[in-house]
């Protein structure tokens, strides 16, 4: 509500105004606060009597839910059941008032700084504004930004333009005259040559507590950019005090640098997730389509979790009003396309012939993948598909090299699913089906010589995509689980061979190229499979580090173990890594031949793009080095190149024939 105000005086109104606003009441009463000071209006059922359960321990009178989560918190650790195998509770919402904000993440992008707080509830009389403030270059602390703090969520958003990206700036979160979360907004590191990323998803709830050596190794190894894959919190129905778990475990190395962070299935209280443009899921296990809880849980998820992220390419929101966040965002050079691999996803129940125990697990060997490739299915979607293409042969902002990260996989590169003896043959809560849009995705992402990273699948791999023949498309990495409790995944071919072409000298027995469950053609790289999936040293949890050289332009990926020791100098990352990467690498079709060396006067590292005349085909859109540059291409034809500083806006030359 813009203007609580209207409800003050609402004995004096007349009868139709009266019913008006008893009808406006019943609209928005599960959103209704006052502004400035919680109180007893607070809707102690914010989504309705249909789901009492959603947010049940952070409304209503919350603080008598913490306590009683707190108690059977204590009797959990005391009878040694806190580390997974059953429903664990989250931590006391009840805090002391002088650390009420529990932590903040930001990014700042095209002089944008974006910075979400996540506070813990609020009691009644307390303010529902949080203030950011930032250090002064004389010392002093100066407000710039205040926040309302919502309900139900408990997350507030500050927006501070002109913001000078080259300047670290101290920064702190206030509520109320004691409480404080304080942190650094680094500047743009665009002097260093090697930017590093940070890959994790899948934090599994039923081990809790801290996360110390994963905050300690990444301490030490210092990447410029977190990247939070999905499943930062399985507590399905409870998100908020989930989210906030998250938050007790990384905060303290969320602080101080640039936080990507996108929901997944689990995040929005599923176990898979078709999205199909925001549609209302029907059916159990959700394989219909669309969103199981109400509207206003999944965009509370979505804003809690990502806005944060810099504005959106295209933010009107999908079906019912379901918000979106696809976007891009440039860190020390590298340009990152931060896509919603499910937002937009067709559900396979009703559409395909059901071929295994549910609608989305298929195990007839007999069956023919191209027969579930139907005309119509989505896998982005148009409108992430346009983004994808526009982002690539954009280089603003500074872009030298690009990447894109999602959820899932573009492939199915798992054999076993839940525990070594569950076979499965596909899964179509991957992003290997549907085929042709995830082909078309790849194409894009070709285009730019982008690599993909994303999370979900619980098992570490590096695969290089195949669309027409095996190796054409761009490198994938998908992190292993951080803590992985919840669901087990193998690759473990059941000819137990390797495929054609191993990788050489590879410690891994089963690397080479194979086709998936849904007929997609990859090469496997690195796997790091659970030993044992109940001994927490052995269940291959950790997370990914992907270096990328903008001199040499390699790009190198590291797949660390939860438990390893980077500070003491433990450099044991898991077998088969790391692997570098030439960065053009990421477009696998084969040479035909080079065009004429191009000598680009009066402009130096443009942006070079190649078209196909016969076709009109975008064969690339890449940064060069130098002054010239020696233009590849596939086949034979006529070819048109053109340049520009940070987009390919001048042509130099056309017809140019191999």
């Amino acid at each position: 509500m813009d203007n609580p105000d209207i409800f003050a005086e609402s004995g004096s109104l007349q009868p139709t105004t009266m019913t008006f606003t008893r009808r406006l009441l019943l609209k928005i009463a599960p959103f209704l606060f006052v502004r400035g000071s919680a109180s007893a209006v607070d809707n102690p059922q914010p989504f309705g009597a249909e789901f009492p359960n959603l947010e049940s321990l952070t409304t209503g009178e919350w603080w008598t839910k913490g306590v009683q989560a707190a108690a059977q918190n204590e009797t959990k650790k005391a009878k040694g059941k806190g580390k997974g195998g059953g429903a664990t509770p989250p931590p006391s919402m009840d805090v002391p008032r002088d650390e009420v904000v529990c932590f903040a993440y930001y990014t700042h992008q095209n002089g944008v700084l974006k910075m979400s707080a996540q506070l813990f509830p609020l009691k009644p009389g307390e303010e529902r504004v949080a203030r950011l403030e930032l250090k002064q270059d004389d010392g002093t602390w100066k407000e710039v930004a205040k926040g309302e703090v919502h309900y139900p969520g408990w997350d507030a958003h500050f927006r501070v333009e002109s913001w000078d990206g080259s300047k670290n700036v101290a920064y702190r979160v206030r509520h109320g005259e004691k409480a404080m979360f304080e942190g650094l907004i680094r500047r743009d590191p665009v002097e260093k040559n090697e930017i590093v990323i940070a890959n994790m998803s899948c934090n599994s709830s039923r081990t809790i507590g801290p996360r110390t050596e994963i905050i300690d190794n990444l301490r030490a190894q210092d990447p410029d950019v977190l990247f939070f894959g999905g499943d930062q919190t399985y507590r399905h129905t409870e998100h908020t005090a989930g989210w906030i778990e998250f938050g007790l475990q990384f905060r303290d190395i969320i602080r101080d640098r640039p936080t990507v962070c996108i929901p997944d299935d689990h995040d929005v209280g599923h176990g898979n997730l078709w999205g199909e443009d925001g549609k209302q899921s029907t059916i159990s296990g959700d394989a219909d389509g669309g969103f199981r809880y109400p509207v206003a849980y999944v965009n509370q998820v979505q804003r809690q979790q990502s806005w944060h992220l810099p504005d959106g390419y295209d933010p009107k929101p999908v079906n019912r009003d379901v918000g979106v966040y696809f976007t891009r965002m440039t860190v020390g050079g590298i340009d990152f396309a931060i896509l919603e691999d499910r937002k937009f996803k067709s559900g396979p129940a009703g559409k395909i012939p059901q071929m295994g125990p549910r609608p989305d697990h298929i195990n007839d060997p007999s069956y023919d993948p191209k027969t579930i490739d139907l005309p119509g299915l989505e896998l982005l979607g148009k409108r992430q598909e346009k983004f994808l293409h526009e982002w690539g042969q954009d280089y603003s902002g500074g872009a030298v090299m690009k990447c894109v990260l999602s959820a899932t996989a573009f492939c199915g590169a798992v054999h076993m699913h839940g525990g070594r003896d569950q076979r499965l043959l596909a899964d179509l809560d991957c992003n290997g089906w549907p085929q042709a849009g995830r082909n078309r995705a790849l194409v894009e992402i070709r285009r730019s010589w982008a690599p993909h990273l994303c999370g979900d699948q619980h098992l570490a791999v590096v695969v290089k995509h195949g669309i027409d023949e095996f190796g054409d498309a761009p490198y994938s990495f998908t992190s292993p689980a951080l803590v992985n409790t919840i669901y087990g995944r193998w690759w473990h071919p059941l000819d137990e061979k390797p495929g054609p072409n191993p990788v050489p000298n590879s410690p891994l027995p089963w690397t080479g190229d194979f086709k998936d469950g849904l007929g997609n053609p990859i090469s496997m790289l690195a796997y790091a499979n659970p030993e044992d999936i109940q001994d927490e040293k052995k269940r291959a949890d950790g997370y990914g580090l992907i270096r990328f050289d903008k001199t040499t332009r390699k790009i190198t990926f590291e797949c660390w173990p939860r438990f390893s020791k980077v500070a003491d100098g433990d450099k044991a990352q898991f077998p088969g890594w790391p692997i570098t990467i030439a960065q053009d690498a990421n477009d696998g079709r084969k040479v035909h031949a080079y065009l004429p060396a191009q000598m680009f006067e009066g402009v130096t590292d443009p942006v070079v793009q190649v078209i196909a005349e016969a076709t009109g085909e975008i064969l690339y859109t890449v940064r060069v080095q130098g002054g010239s540059f020696k233009p590849r291409v596939y086949a034979p034809g006529k070819y048109t190149i053109k340049i520009g500083r940070d987009k390919p806006d001048t042509l130099i030359a056309s017809g140019v024939e191999v």
